[in-house]
């Protein structure tokens, strides 16, 4: 793992050495690489620009820059936030961008959401005669404006299937999070699913017969009325609903809603800037 950004070494090493990161900070000189790569941020000169003073132009400053919608020249050279994932031959197999700059895709997420990382010691297991699930977050602890993810590990056991988005009349698998103020569920990521037939009715249904990882992905909302009532906080609970039917070829089961509920420590938003 590597980070790079506009940032002079001088800054990026005094960054470094204050808060233990050992992995390397590469500076990217003039933005070369940002520049290579498309990842300029463009907020930053229409904030400087001769139109700095229009509406439009504020709201997008805001969204990209700063919340105070207004740029600065050392800013200049900023990269849009994102990550990237390479494969060994260095080719990019996968990115992950943000629509608001203080918005942050943890590299846990990212991990889980690649088909990466293990699952951690304390998990949530539901079981039952028809499937076996496995329920975690990614991550133990969260700042404001990370968006983490919950990871639902579903294993329908013999000759069982549950329902795939698509499966119209049948209670499809997902996870309902209990409405909480600075706390934004994202849409579900379902794996692609397979056509069941149900010879006795010649119906067709979207399923999963075989282990499969869903992603629900939940964003701590870092936006300044958020960041104020994070403030007094160290935790946050995800809580909510695990939702499924499961049948094999002859018994269509009771959907099933299970609780699960995982406690979050919450830290600080590091906002303070490096002077060189």
């Amino acid at each position: 793992m590597a980070a790079i950004s506009y940032d002079a070494p001088a800054v990026l090493r005094a960054f470094a050495q204050q808060r233990g990161i050992t992995f390397p900070l590469l500076s990217d000189a003039e933005s070369a690489t940002i520049r290579s790569f498309g990842l300029l941020n463009p907020a930053v000169e229409w904030g400087l620009g001769p139109d700095r003073d229009d509406p439009a132009i504020a709201t997008e400053v805001r969204r990209l820059v700063s919340a105070a919608g207004r740029a600065s020249e050392m800013m200049r050279g900023m990269a849009l936030p994102g990550t990237l994932m390479l494969d060994r031959r260095g080719r990019v197999t996968a990115r992950f961008f943000e629509d608001f700059y203080v918005d942050r895709n943890t590299v846990a997420s990212v991990l889980v959401r690649a088909g990466s990382g293990d699952k951690p010691v304390s998990a949530t297991r539901i079981s039952s005669e028809q499937v076996e699930l496995t329920a975690f977050v990614s991550d133990a602890e969260v700042a404001p404006g990370n968006r983490v993810s919950i990871v639902l590990d579903v294993v329908p056991k013999k000759g069982m299937h549950v329902y795939a988005p698509g499966a119209a009349g049948y209670k499809v698998i997902g996870l309902t999070l209990d409405a909480q103020p600075f706390v934004k569920p994202l849409p579900m990521i379902h794996p692609p699913s397979e056509i069941y037939h149900f010879q006795p009715l010649n119906e067709r249904v979207p399923v999963f017969q075989k282990a499969v990882r869903l992603t629900q992905d939940v964003l701590i909302e870092g936006t300044a009325p958020a960041q104020a009532a994070w403030r007094e906080k160290t935790t946050v609970t995800l809580a909510g609903r695990v939702e499924y039917q499961a049948c094999d070829d002859k018994v269509c089961y009771s959907p099933v809603s299970a609780p699960v509920s995982f406690a979050v420590a919450l830290k600080r938003l590091i906002t303070e800037r490096i002077k060189q």
